[in-house]
């Protein structure tokens, strides 16, 4: 990793959230994404705000994607402002999901913004604070 500049590690550490979450990943997601307790904040999308565990937010989707045949994430336009070991990635980002069982429509696709905090521990850069900002919803979002 000696190559890679500070922001491309933590870049690559946001990147992992999103491609780990699509292949359901959950141990990678844990070691190499999240450091043990996060904020996590989906209030957005009706969840609560609290602090939990990665295992915890890794069940959460877990249970969430049951019956969901695809998820695509698809990430970008991240602004990085490092502030020595902490870190502050802001990202827009789409989800898709596929459901071949589904009969009002295949597909919904979730639109937002993410507001990222990272520390650097002595694992590597991890995020220690999870915000969803969903601006927008379309397709058959109840997979009904």
């Amino acid at each position: 990793m000696e190559n890679f500049s500070t922001r491309d590690l933590i870049v690559e550490v946001v990147n992992k959230l999103f491609v780990y979450t699509d292949l359901q990943e959950w141990n990678k997601l844990q070691k190499e994404v999240f450091t043990r307790e996060v904020f996590f904040d989906m209030s957005s999308l009706g969840g609560d705000k609290l602090t939990t565990t990665a295992v915890q937010i890794c069940e959460i989707w877990r249970n969430g994607f049951v019956g969901i045949d695809f998820v695509n994430h698809l990430a970008g336009n991240y602004l990085v402002e490092i502030t020595g070991d902490a870190a502050d990635v802001f990202a827009y980002a789409t989800a898709t999901h596929y459901k071949r069982a589904a009969t009002n429509g295949k597909t919904r696709e979730f639109v937002g913004t993410y507001n990222l905090h990272l520390i650097n521990n002595a694992t590597g850069w991890r995020i220690d604070k999870f915000k969803y900002n969903l601006k927008y919803a379309i397709g058959n979002v109840g997979f009904t």
